[in-house]
C-alpha cells in the first residue's frame, strides 16, 4: 500500500488530535477509519432505516416529499447561521 501524503499542517492537526485522545497519529487514523463507511454502505444503511421506519409507523416520503423537507431544513439551517 503506498504511503498518504497530506500537507504539514494537517498531519501536525491530526497528531494533535490523536495525542489529546491519549492515542498515537497511527492508532487515531485506524479508530476514524473503523468509523467511515462507503458511499455504497451509507446508500445500504439509509435504505435500511427507511424500510424499519416504514414498517414501524408507516413513513413513506415521495422523493418530492424529500426534496420539500430537504430544502426547508437548509433554509432552517441558513436562518439560524446567519446566512
Amino acid at each position: 500500500m503506498p504511503d498518504v501524503r497530506i500537507p504539514q499542517e494537517a498531519k501536525e492537526r491530526l497528531t494533535a488530535i490523536a495525542a489529546a485522545e491519549g492515542l498515537s497519529l497511527r492508532a487515531y487514523l485506524a479508530r476514524l477509519f473503523e468509523t467511515l463507511l462507503t458511499p455504497a454502505e451509507r446508500a445500504e444503511r439509509a435504505e435500511k432505516a427507511l424500510a424499519a421506519l416504514k414498517e414501524w409507523n408507516g413513513y413513506a416520503p415521495t422523493a418530492a416529499e424529500e426534496q420539500d423537507l430537504d430544502s426547508e431544513l437548509d433554509r432552517r439551517l441558513a436562518q439560524v447561521s446567519g446566512q
